[in-house]
């Protein structure tokens, strides 16, 4: 199946009311758990890059790794980058054979943002390429990513946003954060009267960052062999059901996938300490990893979407 762009898995999304996960990668392993649990839910999936990534595994290696997947994919797989904040990476990608770009201006002021924005948008659609751009900051700090300060975004900025860059999706600010240390339950709530005003303005696909959910099961593996991720969590499944409910139609995971990681690669390790090939290593944090795309994927409602 060939590669989709962002429009097209989104339009559906948004007609009939589901999100599709986006599933951030910088390994062979992590794309394989994405594009498998993918298919074995007969979802449309995104396929993410970020820079972080790239400055990890080399860009034409992991670039290639990404494309090769998602083109020999059995079902519908965006190949996006992730919190572009540099238009060079932009057209990089582009070249590249992306089929979706995110430029993140959420930073700069209002008419920066736009106004960079407004030449990412000029730039993909000479080849097709759809661009996801975000008003709003999230905060939290999570691979390249990092805000100290929250800004939710404003539903009327948001329509003037819109129709001043011409972008096909829009991230927003309703109060997830980036990274596993977030907050207390008490503290994590999500402004869905936000999310749905900025909706019924823009009638768009609006995305949702920081949507990670901290899976419990993964937390007390990981604690089991001595990972510290207690005393917090992420968004609960109910509250990413009403942000879907209400509008919301890409969700963005990445800590989920390597909490998972780590978590099976600590218990493998410890089980068989006398075992040294990496690939017998490493196939069960792939499983575990394809087990929270698996889940996610049902949770959004995009299973048998594709």
């Amino acid at each position: 199946m060939s590669l989709a762009t962002l429009v097209d898995v989104l339009t559906k999304a948004n007609k009939e009311n589901y999100a599709v996960g986006a599933f951030n990668t910088n390994n062979l392993e992590t794309t394989r758990a994405i594009i498998d649990g993918a298919e074995a839910q007969d979802a449309p999936v995104i396929l993410s890059t970020s820079l972080g990534a790239f400055n990890y595994a080399g860009f034409d290696n992991l670039a290639t790794l990404a494309y090769k997947a998602a083109q020999n994919a059995a079902v519908p797989v965006v190949l996006h980058l992730d919190h572009g904040t540099d238009l060079n990476l932009v057209k990089k990608c582009i070249d590249a054979g992306y089929t979706s770009v995110m430029f993140d201006g959420s930073h700069f002021p209002f008419d920066k943002n736009v106004e960079l924005t407004k030449k990412a948008v000029k730039m993909a659609s000479e080849k097709g390429v759809s661009v996801e751009g975000e008003l709003g900051t999230i905060g939290g700090a999570e691979d390249s990513v990092a805000s100290r300060e929250i800004l939710l975004t404003d539903p009327q900025k948001a329509v003037e946003f819109v129709e001043k860059t011409g972008i096909d999706a829009l991230a927003i600010a309703i109060g997830t954060s980036h990274g596993a240390y977030k907050f207390t339950h008490a503290e994590q709530q999500l402004d869905i009267r936000r999310l749905s005003a900025i909706k019924q303005a823009t009638k768009m696909p609006l995305v949702l960052h920081g949507a990670s959910l901290v899976p419990k099961e993964i937390v007390e593996l990981g604690q089991s062999f001595g990972a510290v991720i207690g005393g917090v969590q992420g968004v609960t499944e109910s509250e990413l059901k009403r942000a879907v409910k209400n509008g919301v139609n890409k969700v963005n995971t990445d800590t989920d996938l390597r909490l998972a990681f780590t978590a099976a690669l600590r218990q493998t390790l410890m089980k068989n300490p006398r075992e040294f090939d990496p690939r017998k290593i490493l196939k069960p944090s792939t499983q575990l990893m394809q087990k929270v795309v698996e889940d996610r994927i049902r949770l959004l409602g995009s299973s048998g979407k594709a």
